[in-house]
């Protein structure tokens, strides 16, 4: 019988070792997971965002740089005032206009109308048909713009500023000041020691500076015209 009675309290003392959770007990463990949850979540949220503004950061940097190399490229293929029969190059009113070169092979030369224009917080390219002669950039010019194609190529855009550098007066945004370069241009050609040496380019430089949203601060650029 003795034995019988050890063996009873054996097992009741097993059963007791062997006892499950408490509710308190399962209610901190619920709570250290809820915790260890959103503190996860939180982490994931602040990498998502993180790699959306690296993402957007980057598309806005492949729109400036696209938007300035363009112009670039058309300011270096710049027309010169005689092959225009105008000033090559015109700013004003948030605009900026080239009448630029077109060279493609076996074809002849040809000359084009790029206008880059501030229109609704965008900035649009202007472009027109390849062009014969001066008479088909005068019928161009004058307000014409069948044909011409266009391309966004920034948005989010406060403002669109330009000037250009004279190589006898330096910086300007007033277009008389390049009139008068071109006038001054062309009487130096009547001097008889000059020759006929070929009219020199009244605008050297252009200068673009472009405002928008995603920009702290406005990006400014300077180009070489015809170089």
């Amino acid at each position: 019988m003795k034995r019988t009675a050890r063996s009873d309290r054996r097992l009741l003392n097993s059963k007791r070792g062997q006892r499950g959770f408490t509710l308190l007990e399962m209610l901190i463990a619920i709570a250290i997971l809820a915790v260890i949850a959103v503190l996860s979540w939180r982490g994931l949220d602040a990498m998502i965002r993180a790699r959306a503004t690296i993402e957007n950061a980057m598309e806005d940097e492949r729109i400036v740089a696209q938007l300035f190399d363009q112009m670039r490229i058309d300011a270096r293929q710049a027309a010169t005032d005689d092959e225009a029969g105008q000033p090559a190059v015109q700013i004003g009113n948030g605009s900026l206009q080239i009448v630029r070169g077109v060279f493609a092979a076996n074809v002849p030369p040809r000359l084009q109308v790029v206008r880059y224009r501030l229109s609704d917080g965008r900035i649009v390219r202007y472009a027109s048909p390849p062009l014969a002669n001066v008479g088909e950039v005068r019928r161009a010019l004058s307000g014409d713009t069948s044909g011409w194609s266009s391309i966004p190529l920034m948005g989010g855009v406060g403002s669109l500023a330009t000037r250009v550098f004279i190589p006898e007066k330096g910086w300007t945004t007033r277009m008389s000041d390049v009139l008068a370069q071109i006038n001054q241009n062309d009487n130096n050609l009547k001097v008889p020691q000059l020759g006929n040496a070929p009219l020199p380019r009244a605008v050297s430089g252009i200068q673009v500076a472009v405002a928008a949203q995603t920009l702290k601060a406005p990006l400014t650029r300077v180009f070489l015209v015809g170089e």
